[in-house]
Order: C-alpha cells, then sequence, then structure tokens
C-alpha cells in the first residue's frame, strides 16, 4: 500500500472512529429550559427575530418590510444553502455585476452558505471583491478536514472554528454600518436559522441586528450567520440568546437554516408583492440555488464526506424542487416572475467539497454565466395557466434566457 492510501485509510478510519464516539462531545443543557440567562442578558431589539411560522410574526415582518419600495428597485434575491456550492452563486453575483444588469434589490434573504454571501449580495457590487475572497482564496479549505475534527469535544464531527474566523475575517464594523444604513432606507436583509428548541424556523432581521451596533451587534451578527450554515452533525450548534414560551430568558440552540428551508423566497403577506409597482414595472424574484434541482448518475465515493455530501445534496435536491414550486406557485398568483440559476447537471458538483480548486472552478462558473448573460431560467410566468406545472422540472441547464428588467 502507497504512503498516501495510507494516510487516507488512516483519515477515513478515524473519521469514522469519531462518528462512532460523537456522543462524547456534548452541550450540557437543562431538558425544559436550556440553559437560563439573565434578563439583562437578553437585548434582542423588537423585531429581530421571526418564527417563521406563527401567523402574527410574519405578519409582523410584513409590516417591516415597506408597502412602497425603493422606486428604482423591484427585486428579491433568494440564496440557497449548498455548502460549498455556494461559490458558484457567489460567482453569478459578480459575474452579474460584470454584465451591468444588477438590480438594487429590495430584500435580500439566505440560507446557510447564502446566509454567509447576503450580507456581500445586499450591499451590492462595492462589495464583489470581497465576497469573491470568501469562496475562492483557499479559507474553507480546512473547513471539514482531518485537522477540524471535534467528535471528541463537540457534538459534531468538526468543529467550526475555520467556519468562525471565515466569518469574523469578513464581516466587518463597517459592513454593519452599511447594512444599518440601508436597512434603515427601506431595505431588508432576512436569514434564516432553524431554532431546534422551538422546531422551526427562525427568519433574522440583519438590519436590525446592524443597528445594535457597537461589539454586540458585531458579535450577534456574525453568531447568526455561524447558525444558519452549521449543518447539524456536521458542525456543533450555536446557542443564541432568545425567550422561552415561559417568558424565561434561555439560550436558544441553532443550526442550519436549510434543515427546514431550502431558501426563503417569497414569503407570504409581504406587502411590496400586493402593492402596485411603480410605472408599472414588473417585480421579480431571483432564486440563485447554489445546487443542482436533478442529479445525474455518478459512482458515489466510498469514504465518509462522499457518502455525507452526496446524501446531502439528494435530500437538498428534494426539497429545491418543492420550495421552487410552492413559491413559484404563490409567486404567480401575485404577479411576481420567478427567475432562477443553478449549477448544471453536466457539472461534478458536492455540497461538502471544499477543495480550493474545485470552488474556484465553480465560482468562475457562475461568473463567466452571469457576465455572459446565459445564467437565468424562467419558473414562473404571470397569466399563464401552466406555469406551476413546468416549474417542477428543471429547467434546461445551458439555457439562455434574456434577463429581464427589474
Amino acid at each position: 500500500m502507497g504512503a498516501g492510501a495510507a494516510r487516507s485509510g488512516a483519515r477515513t478510519l478515524a473519521l469514522l472512529v469519531a462518528v462512532c464516539l460523537g456522543a462524547c462531545g456534548t452541550i450540557a443543557r437543562d431538558r425544559e429550559t436550556g440553559l437560563r440567562l439573565s434578563d439583562v442578558s437578553v437585548a434582542l431589539p423588537a423585531g429581530a427575530q421571526i418564527r417563521a411560522r406563527q401567523a402574527p410574526q410574519d405578519l409582523a415582518l410584513a409590516e417591516r418590510v415597506q408597502a412602497r419600495p425603493p422606486a428604482e428597485s423591484h427585486a428579491i434575491l433568494a440564496l440557497s444553502g449548498g455548502g460549498a456550492n455556494g461559490a458558484y452563486g457567489a460567482g453569478v453575483l459578480v459575474g452579474w455585476s460584470q454584465s451591468g444588469d444588477r438590480p438594487r434589490f429590495d430584500v435580500v434573504t439566505g440560507v446557510s452558505t447564502g446566509a454567509l454571501a447576503a450580507p456581500f449580495a445586499f450591499l451590492g457590487p462595492d462589495w464583489d471583491d470581497e465576497l469573491q475572497q470568501v469562496y475562492t482564496d483557499g479559507g474553507t479549505q480546512s473547513l471539514v478536514g482531518w485537522r477540524s475534527m471535534a467528535a471528541f469535544v463537540a457534538p459534531s464531527l468538526f468543529s467550526s472554528r475555520t467556519l468562525r474566523q471565515l466569518i469574523d475575517d469578513h464581516i466587518s464594523p463597517e459592513m454593519l454600518r452599511q447594512v444599518a444604513a440601508e436597512h434603515a432606507a427601506g431595505r431588508r436583509l432576512l436569514v434564516v436559522t432553524t431554532n431546534l428548541d422551538a422546531a422551526e424556523p427562525d427568519i433574522w432581521d440583519m438590519g436590525v441586528i446592524a443597528t445594535i451596533g457597537g461589539e454586540p451587534g458585531l458579535m450577534l451578527f456574525r453568531r447568526i450567520l455561524l447558525a444558519s450554515a452549521s449543518l447539524p452533525g456536521i458542525f456543533p450548534p450555536v446557542l443564541i440568546q432568545g425567550v422561552s414560551p415561559a417568558g424565561i430568558a434561555v439560550e436558544e440552540m441553532h443550526v442550519d437554516g436549510g434543515v427546514n428551508l431550502p431558501f426563503l423566497g417569497v414569503p407570504e403577506a409581504l406587502p411590496l408583492l400586493h402593492a402596485a409597482a411603480p410605472d408599472g414595472a414588473q417585480r421579480v424574484l431571483f432564486v440563485i440555488v447554489n445546487g443542482q434541482i436533478t442529479a445525474r448518475y455518478q459512482a458515489t465515493r466510498g469514504n465518509l464526506t462522499g457518502i455525507l455530501g452526496r446524501s446531502f445534496d439528494t435530500w437538498s435536491n428534494a426539497a429545491l424542487r418543492t420550495a421552487l414550486a410552492e413559491n413559484a406557485a404563490y409567486a404567480n398568483s401575485v404577479g411576481v416572475s420567478v427567475f432562477i440559476t443553478t449549477i448544471p447537471v453536466s457539472v461534478d458538483a458536492s455540497s461538502l467539497d471544499f477543495d480550493p480548486d474545485v470552488m474556484r472552478s465553480l465560482f468562475e462558473l457562475g461568473r463567466a454565466r452571469a457576465a455572459s448573460g446565459v445564467v437565468w431560467s424562467r419558473i414562473s410566468a404571470p397569466a399563464t395557466t401552466d406555469s406551476v406545472e413546468t416549474q417542477t422540472q428543471a429547467p434546461a441547464p445551458d439555457l439562455e434566457i434574456a434577463q429581464p428588467s427589474p
């Protein structure tokens, strides 16, 4: 056996042992209340955290998204989960800027890796260089590597140390200042986590978080992004301050937002969807799918990351198809056109393949497709009867569709 094969075999064996010993790493919590906090330590501003499945809270979200958005823009951007495949979405955003057709979005939403990219997308092309660095400078290489194993000390296979450092390096006080300014102007940045204690998704209004300012606001902003990208079992959950239904101040356990929602597209009750667009402009939802909604037959690698990656991708493909169908049906009913971009089915992509060269290739694929205009497929057509049926099928991956004027 060669040295390379021996090292690979040893690492695979160690990972399997880590799985078996995963129960050794735990987070001590009371079964009823989790971890109590003093009332003083819970200082979330009103409206920062929205329980996604509670109607009154959904209406509260609607009230905060202006019925009359900025006149020059009538577009929503939704960024999906997808792990390492987020490099594709980052490339799409940068290439979109290069094409000169990228709109200024009224609302930007992000889930999982999409949450990491969402603040950059929200602030516009001036932050493209920073966004590109996040996905292409090699900082993600050790996210699921041998050196990040943590099953002996945490309830996960890998430590979140590298992911936390990546977020700390790129989410700056200046970013928070600009997010707060855009929030004050009426635009909205929304990020989804999965609240395991409440067993439902939470939507975080990151503009409200940004207005906290200072170190407390920066730390919470970063913590929410970390939680949204922490795939359970792969990375440890994140504890975020909250209040239990009994009114007790607690630390709630949050994980990857993609557990419940592959992306946050068209929240029902948002008034901007029902308000007439100025000058007859069309409202548009753009969904950047950091993955594929159909899969090709291929031999699954026999190691742990190969099996996990293929399993996660299969699960996310099914969830994405369902979510796209639901969003397209609702958007169609309120006159919103839906356009999506996905990684072409011909490309070998895995959500857990953080190899820098692979991620740079995905980034360049997204950038080139967006820059040349060969990137968007329409899955919803207002005033037609067959749009809901057709959008459940995968659009032709290389189909060139004229980009609408947002």
